[in-house]
């Protein structure tokens, strides 16, 4: 499959159920921990449970041009194309993830013997029971699972734009 019909495929397979409440840190690191929820391409009704980390280093708006690092996404492995290559496709599709290195570490990889909406179900539960405002909740195709996860983090960082630009300007004044 081409880049083009990957990233498709998780723009319009990738479900955010859950995200960070609070914003990305502006002047350090941000831990991004995540639930990946696919169904399985092997056995039939079983999810692929995917529990991982990614951590963004100084997230804030003022950066070199847009060139982020990505670690621990296994583009070439996975999906066939190399990093840079990736940077191309999001470029030119407008995606600017500010110059950070992404790193993903994922934990878990298990397969529950369960449909991907029993499962979604019982990671809410478990979410809400242990008030976890950090942990983000998606669901995405299992074969684009690091574009899924891409897009999650453009979401974030989408949404903690003003924040930072209102941050960035306070410590410039010395607030």
């Amino acid at each position: 499959m081409d880049i083009e019909a990957l990233w498709s495929k998780a723009l319009e397979h990738t479900d955010i159920h859950r995200q960070r409440l609070d914003y990305l840190h502006t002047f350090s690191p941000t831990n991004l921990p995540y639930v990946l929820l696919s169904r399985s391409d092997i056995s039939e009704g079983d999810t692929v449970v995917r529990k991982g980390v990614i951590e963004l280093m100084q997230p804030v708006i003022i950066v070199p041009p847009d060139y982020p690092i990505f670690e621990g996404f296994d583009f070439k492995e996975d999906v066939g194309y190399s990093d840079d290559s990736i940077r191309a496709f999001l470029y030119m599709r407008g995606v600017r993830l500010p110059s950070l290195k992404y790193f993903n570490k994922t934990f878990t990889l298990d397969v529950w013997e369960m449909g991907v909406e029993e499962a979604l179900a019982k990671v809410k539960n478990d979410l809400a029971r242990r008030e976890d405002t950090t942990t983000g909740l998606l669901v995405g195709p299992n074969d684009v699972w690091q574009f899924s996860l891409l897009i999650y983090v453009a979401v974030l960082v989408n949404r903690s734009i003003d924040n930072d630009i209102r941050r960035i300007m306070e410590r410039e004044r010395g607030a």
